[in-house]
């Protein structure tokens, strides 16, 4: 697959989800970005906003085997991964596959659920695999997490730990839609009564298993020039330094920052990486893998507005 062909992917995947999903073609962006550098994605953002729906129709575009898990205070870890039972037919113990064998996990309100529960995905994410007594089972190399969760409600829910954190690539927040969006959703879900559905908006898929390895393909192709690779190692060092910040990012976030940018250069139709292509992803790549300080938290600074400082004072190659 050619980088204009992987342009024009990106463009389709677009299409197809607007036909379900009002005004969300940055998220899908992003969502696109994350499959085709190997990441994972928290979508934050108040209930009723299409969350779900953006999950399924992403799935249907790229004909992705989609799974989904009501996170929930009683979940145990063996309701995601499954576990092993006796078959006593054959006198044996045979491993029963949970909803994390998929290639697109929409793990919804992740945080409902405790800390024990929420570790049950982090093999899944890091090694796209599940070792249960012993024994490890691959996952798809496909395999995908979106999660979501409501940034509002405060009681019944637990925060994500941060090695849960970091192994999402992008935590991207979903605000109200304008006075525009919300007529055209109105207008176009109001005379429909049942949960929405994507196949009922008419959306396609547009690639399979075989064009989405051809595009992984054509990103890896994607050149990383030494000074791009400098100013991403100087943005990310500049988190543990800065003095509104208590816990910078590691060098995972470097490297998926990286592998991140060559994906957005590609679905621009470019064999190289550019500076602004860094600057694009730099805020939801970092604000989840970073703590406020204390004096910052009582002084109400915003994570967002201490990344976009970074950004600003951090020298970018010409």
């Amino acid at each position: 697959m050619t980088l204009e062909e992987v342009r024009s992917l990106g463009q389709a995947i677009d299409r197809e989800i607007a036909k379900a999903v009002v005004d969300q073609g940055p998220v899908v962006r992003f969502l696109a970005i994350a499959l085709f550098s190997a990441g994972h994605v928290l979508l934050e953002g108040p209930p009723g906003t299409a969350k779900t729906l953006l999950a399924q129709s992403f799935a249907r575009s790229l004909s992705l085997d989609f799974g989904r898990i009501q996170f929930t205070p009683d979940l145990m870890p063996g309701d995601i991964i499954g576990a092993n039972l006796f078959n006593f037919q054959t006198s044996s113990f045979a491993l029963t596959k949970g909803p994390v064998f998929c290639e697109l996990l929409l793990a919804d309100e992740i945080n409902r659920t405790p800390p024990k529960t929420q570790a049950a995905l982090l093999e899944a994410m890091q090694e796209r695999a599940i070792t249960t007594d012993g024994r490890t089972e691959r996952l798809s190399d496909r395999f995908t997490v979106v999660a979501t969760q409501n940034p509002i409600e405060q009681q019944g829910v637990y925060p994500l730990p941060e090695a849960q954190l970091d192994r999402f690539l992008f935590k991207l927040s979903i605000g109200w839609p304008s006075e525009e969006s919300e007529r055209a959703i109105v207008a176009q879900y109001g005379n429909r009564t049942g949960t929405p559905r994507p196949e009922d908006s008419g959306v396609q898929p547009v690639a399979g298993a075989a064009e989405i390895a051809a595009a992984i393909a054509a990103v890896s192709e994607v050149r990383l020039v030494d000074p791009v690779i400098d100013y991403i190692v100087r943005l990310v060092r500049a988190t543990r330094e800065h003095p509104d910040i208590a816990s910078g990012a590691s060098p995972r976030a470097a490297s998926a920052m990286a592998a991140a940018a060559r994906a957005a250069a590609a679905l621009e139709g470019r064999d190289y990486v550019i500076p602004d292509d860094v600057k694009l992803l730099a805020p939801a790549l970092l604000r989840h893998r970073l703590i406020l300080s204390p004096a910052a938290e009582i002084d109400g600074r915003r994570i967002d507005d201490v990344v976009t400082g970074l950004i600003d004072a951090t020298e970018a190659p010409r």
